[in-house]
């Protein structure tokens, strides 16, 4: 999850053409200062060698200095371009941008020839540290197949990547939408099914890739390394080093992708699923710690799950990371991070671990669950749970105004439309059909200043009421004609005096009632077509 923002940038090009120019123009310089003073030595006649000899002698020799001082300065920038050409090996064939923030590590980002929008991102130190990436320039460009990091892998058992997302877009109200962005890393080089899990999602959230909510990324084929040269560390078989090198490989790709996208990043797994209300839990718990020196906010206490970044750290982070991506896990090498900017090695780890703890910032409870069992390491079992997320909330209880309730719908065990609407429980019917209702109906008109129904909740989150309309009954039948002809509202008649006033899209209706249908007797949900799942209600709430 990413919260959007826009980040400067600036051409890095003509810096590197610069140098290179300005240092071929020194050497040319003192080859020629070098050549025309000894053209002049030889020059001189010879009658008045005896005067000026021991004059001669001393120019010489200083001669010699500078031209042992100039070879010097001649080696220095053949190394500082050689550096240079480390760094922009790519720059023969692309142009260069960069993306600068103060006091961080500067990346550049290289645009395809013949004017695609997909990028590459470098690090200045990238091919020191992953050689791999010279033999194809194009290494670094992101296959951007959905959209405008979440990151997933292979797993042999199960999926459980749509019920994240489920999870994540469950409670997000339309103005969270505009802040947000998620990113789906699949961190395989398998088009197939890259393009599977692309179509999965698309499917399942059409309406999120089409707002530009959700972005798909997945890697170059040729990114990764050959990790059969890996080394055992630690006690690690050669699979799990293989796994936990791959692993930094991955967030490390994900970062740099995300790094232009936003102000903040969170990291978050395949396998998790999120408390209702995240989004603004995590909001205010940021804007709080914002002017404080941080690295990273911990929303979960799970590994790397729930991690928040600013986006402006994240190539530092990066660079750190692939420095040291064969030597030790992911988590390790973060909290080695910490050590490294604030631990005194003249200091007791007590001490340490204070200052250790100035930089990351906990929130609890945790926003973030791991319910996954299956690894993407082959054959591990891992029964990860957070024990600061607490139980979760299946439903949102409302004080709502008497009424008379009624439905077609059949319930499920002691999950009745009763207790919904006291708060005491959710509603879950078995699948609705055509001309499905629910009824309700006030003692006495009320003033109604809007509604808010909301299916599904986070643990049946397909549950929902698809193609079903919300309708009020005006208690002043005589106002409906006008209403409909002169609203600014496209409202419909429905029989029996009812208005359609709005319908559920994506499993939730939620709107004003205009002052001109006031008072309202009687509130109506009613089913237009043949459902193919169960309908649950999680949150009834009459707004007066």
């Amino acid at each position: 999850m990413v919260w959007i923002s826009a980040t400067s940038r600036w051409t890095k090009t003509g810096g590197i053409n610069e140098m290179r120019i300005f240092s071929l123009r020194f050497a040319c310089l003192l080859v020629f200062a070098c050549f025309a003073s000894f053209t002049w030595i030889k020059s001189i006649p010879g009658d008045v060698g005896s005067t000026v000899l021991p004059e001669l002698q001393t120019l010489h020799k200083r001669l010699l200095v500078a031209e042992e001082l100039g070879g010097q300065v001649s080696r220095d920038l053949s190394c500082i371009l050689e550096q240079l050409r480390n760094i922009s090996k790519a720059a023969n064939i692309t142009h260069l941008t960069s993306n600068t923030t103060t006091n961080t590590t500067p990346t550049e980002t290289i645009r395809q020839p013949g004017g695609s929008d997909r990028q590459l991102f470098l690090l200045p130190n990238i091919y020191l540290f992953m050689p791999h990436l010279r033999q194809h320039p194009g290494s670094l460009l992101p296959n951007v197949v959905l959209g405008k990091g979440r990151h997933g892998v292979k797993r042999e058992m199960q999926s459980y990547l749509v019920n994240t997302l489920s999870s994540l877009f469950y409670s997000l109200t339309a103005s969270q939408w505009q802040d947000l962005l998620v990113i789906v890393f699949v961190a395989e080089a398998d088009s197939d099914y890259v393009s599977h899990i692309a179509e999965t999602i698309k499917k399942n959230f059409p309406k999120e890739v089409q707002y530009g909510l959700l972005e798909v990324v997945s890697p170059s084929e040729y990114y990764y390394p050959d990790f059969s040269r890996l080394k055992e560390t630690f006690g690690d078989s050669t699979d799990r080093v293989k796994w936990r090198t791959k692993q930094i490989l991955d967030f490390s790709f994900l970062m740099l992708y995300a790094q232009d996208k936003g102000t903040y990043y969170v990291q978050l797994e395949d396998d998790v699923i999120a408390r209702v209300g995240y989004y603004n839990d995590m909001k205010t718990f940021t804007t709080q710690e914002a002017s404080k020196e941080w690295l990273f906010l911990e929303f979960s206490k799970l590994g790397f799950i729930g991690k928040m970044f600013r986006t402006h750290d994240l190539p530092l982070i990066v660079e750190f990371f692939l420095m040291f991506q064969r030597d030790k896990p992911i988590d390790w090498l973060l909290d080695h991070i910490l050590w490294v900017k604030v631990c005194n090695p003249e200091k007791d780890a007590q001490d340490c671990n204070r200052q250790k703890a100035l930089l990351k910032k906990r929130y609890k409870p945790s926003l973030f669950q791991h319910v996954g069992l299956h690894s993407s390491l082959p054959g591990k079992l891992q029964h990860l749970k957070d024990k600061d997320f607490g139980k979760e909330i299946l439903y949102q209880a409302h004080n709502n105004p008497a009424a008379k309730l009624s439905s077609s719908l059949k319930h499920y065990q002691q999950h009745s439309l009763e207790r919904a609407y006291k708060g005491e429980d959710f509603f879950w019917a078995l699948t609705p059909t055509k001309d499905d209702y629910i009824l309700f109906t006030f003692p006495q008109p009320i003033y109604m200043s809007g509604y808010l129904f909301r299916s599904g909740n986070i643990e049946t989150s397909g549950d929902k009421f698809y193609n079903t309309t919300v309708e009020v009954l005006p208690s002043d039948l005589s106002a409906q004609g006008k209403l409909l002809t002169g609203s600014p509202f496209a409202y419909k008649q429905s029989d029996k005096g009812f208005i359609i006033v709005g319908a559920f899209e994506n499993g939730i209706a939620e709107h004003d009632i205009e002052e001109a249908l006031q008072p309202i007797s009687a509130v109506r949900l009613v089913v237009q077509s043949d459902a193919d799942v169960w309908a649950l209600l999680s949150e009834i709430l009459i707004k007066v």
